[in-house]
């Protein structure tokens, strides 16, 4: 069955085809996702409530949309979790499955797309959509597919980064052209979504954003943590209503 390709930007698949070997090497271009893993996942820890044991996901279902070469995915696994891993880059999912082979973990990896996989009827205790929204070409389908993937009372992560001329000055202009932290043309202006318009398609599809919070990154440490700012980089987290079709 052939992928459905609504939300999928043949540029960005491009782009991200080129540079999949590099997922793991934490010195390449892709060492901003390593050091953000680690602040996402505790802001994730304890928006979630998770108790402080070894493997406090153990029988939560999770999705990791756009999951690139498993950075996350793999975090997730050792939360223990039971990981589902999706992305349209064949490259990236090749990567990933090696990755997790060599280092031990159980992760169903899968070349899909978010609307493909919700057609199936799937569900999960909590997706997470990160640092994907500013890469899709129709946001209304691609969230949509999202939040139907989510299971009645489930969560949803969603980071990305903000549209103005600071998030341009900052993620795009500076961190791909000044400091060169990443590859050019990793984003396109056009591509990035403000909060109130992830916020939008949330409510939309019966979620409600519960937090919110900024991620600061200092250029002379190349280190990251959280903050109230949230007109550069930023992370939601919603939580999905009970099934209204329940009486």
């Amino acid at each position: 069955m052939p992928i459905n390709t609504a939300s999928i930007d043949p540029k960005e698949v491009e782009q991200f085809s080129k540079i999949a070997d590099l997922w793991w090497d934490d010195s390449g271009p892709f060492w901003p996702l390593h050091v953000l893993n680690n602040v996402r996942l505790n802001w994730i820890r304890s928006e979630l409530g998770l108790p402080t044991t070894a493997k406090p996901l153990e029988g939560m279902s999770v999705l990791d949309v756009g999951c690139g070469g498993g950075i996350l995915s793999e975090s997730l696994a050792k939360l223990g979790a039971s990981v589902t891993a999706i992305d349209v880059v064949e490259r990236n999912i090749n990567v990933a499955k090696l990755h997790a082979q060599q280092a031990h973990h159980t992760i169903d990896y899968q070349l899909t797309t978010a609307e493909d996989l919700a057609q199936t009827a799937a569900q999960f205790d909590v997706v997470f959509n990160m640092e994907v929204v500013e890469h899709v070409a129709d946001l209304q389908q691609f969230m949509a597919a999202c939040c139907a993937l989510v299971k009645p009372q489930g969560h949803m992560f969603v980071a990305t980064i903000n549209r103005n001329w600071l998030a341009w000055l900052v993620a795009i202009f500076g961190a791909e052209t000044v400091l060169r932290w990443l590859p050019k043309g990793t984003h396109r202006y056009s591509l990035l979504r403000t909060p109130g318009e992830i916020n939008q398609q949330l409510l939309h599809n019966n979620l409600t954003v519960t937090s919110r919070t900024g991620v600061r990154v200092n250029p002379f440490t190349k280190s990251m943590a959280l903050t109230r700012f949230t007109g550069i980089n930023y992370m939601l987290h919603a939580r999905k209503a009970e099934n209204t079709h329940r009486q």
